[in-house]
């Protein structure tokens, strides 16, 4: 097995942490070219599609790629922006303030950055370059409040992946679910609140998660249940009884059954049902994408209104929010525990006359660097 180069060791260099914020990623560029490199990674990943491989090979290069890129293409177009895909500003945006934050709280001596499970950057350009600025202690935060093995499960494998092939392994430390946590639901309630007092309120609110084969829920994914628990407290941070909102999965693919109700047709029978007003928001997803720019904010909305409904209302994922920033802090926080992040000025001066003292030592041992 051949390892990765290791960067040069300088001795007495201070050992620092990171947290890595890790989103399921984004094609370069809305179009057809970009797509299928883009969708031949995700839709390659057996944590994501647990087909035979043989004949999902056929299926994905023979029928997928060719005939879906384009189509997709046309969806990722209607939602960019001129700054790029939205998935990516906000997760860049979210990595930006949550440094700045544990800055402004004494963590001087952390640093976070942001990459992707599929596309730029990834997860093995982002550890190679923490590596390089001697990061010795890892933490990695998955943007999936819920727990999933088609999802927060294939980070974890890129990240053994990465370090399988590393002889200077850092720490680390994986966040597996916050999907209870009360900074996580805090966050949500108030970007429901914060919608109600610009709008009202509706008649319904729909919390919709993104889709898994029911068969990963028959064989042991905690996933269905994570949603639902999500949902029941934030219902119950709201004061909602349970006939006022409903929880739905979208994203359905292929002919096998997914977990239900299905986000479309439930939508699309409350407006048959003259219910005059649904919110409709997406608490699995951290930052707004595709799957709720596009599939809930415009077809969604489009389908509920066909069936005879008044008003649709779309619910912003919780984004870079000031709520949600104040809880990924609190939610890093607690796995930092025992990491020494934190330091004042006299601390760091500190620090740096032991690295100097070290680095005297190492070098009258005959260290060349």
């Amino acid at each position: 097995m051949a390892f990765r180069k290791e960067p040069p060791h300088t001795h007495g260099s201070p050992a620092s942490t990171a947290v890595v914020l890790v989103n399921l990623g984004t094609p370069d560029a809305p179009d057809a070219r970009s797509l299928r490199r883009y969708l031949k990674q995700f839709l390659s990943d057996p944590r994501v599609v647990e087909i035979p491989r043989a004949l999902w090979w056929f299926i994905l290069n023979g029928i997928i790629l060719p005939f879906r890129s384009g189509k997709s293409a046309e969806k990722y177009a209607s939602i960019w922006t001129e700054q790029g895909s939205p998935l990516r500003v906000h997760t860049a945006r979210q990595a930006a303030a949550l440094g700045a934050q544990l800055a402004a709280r004494g963590h001087h001596q952390l640093r976070v950055e942001y990459a992707m499970r599929y596309g730029a950057p990834s997860v093995d350009d982002v550890l190679d370059q923490l590596k390089e600025q001697g990061c010795t202690r890892i933490l990695v935060l998955p943007a999936y409040p819920q727990y999933s093995g088609t999802t927060t499960a294939s980070i974890f494998d890129a990240v053994f992946d990465h370090y399988r092939v590393v002889r200077n392994i850092p720490e680390l430390r994986l966040i597996r679910n916050y999907h209870d946590q009360d900074a996580y639901i805090q966050a949500l309630r108030q970007s429901v609140l914060d919608h109600w007092e610009l709008n009202g309120r509706p008649d319904k609110l729909v919390m919709s998660f993104h889709g898994v084969p029911k068969r990963t829920l028959l064989l042991g994914d905690p996933y269905h249940c994570e949603c639902y628990k999500t949902a029941r407290l934030l219902a119950q941070s709201l004061g909602l009884a349970e006939e006022q909102y409903l929880v739905t999965f979208q994203s359905r693919f292929g002919k096998a059954e997914w977990l239900q109700p299905y986000t479309a047709p439930t939508l699309q029978e409350l407006g048959r049902q003259g219910v005059g007003r649904v919110d409709v928001m997406c608490p699995g997803f951290t930052s707004d994408c595709l799957e709720t720019l596009e599939e809930i904010a415009m077809e969604a909305k489009a389908e509920f209104l066909h069936a005879g409904g008044k008003q649709f209302h779309f619910i912003p994922c919780l984004n870079e929010s000031p709520a949600w920033i104040a809880g990924m802090v609190e939610i890093v926080e607690q796995h930092l525990a025992g990491w020494p992040t934190m330091s004042n000025a006299a601390a760091r001066e500190d620090m740096a006359r032991q690295s100097a003292i070290s680095a005297e030592r190492a070098s009258a041992m005959g260290a060349s660097r």
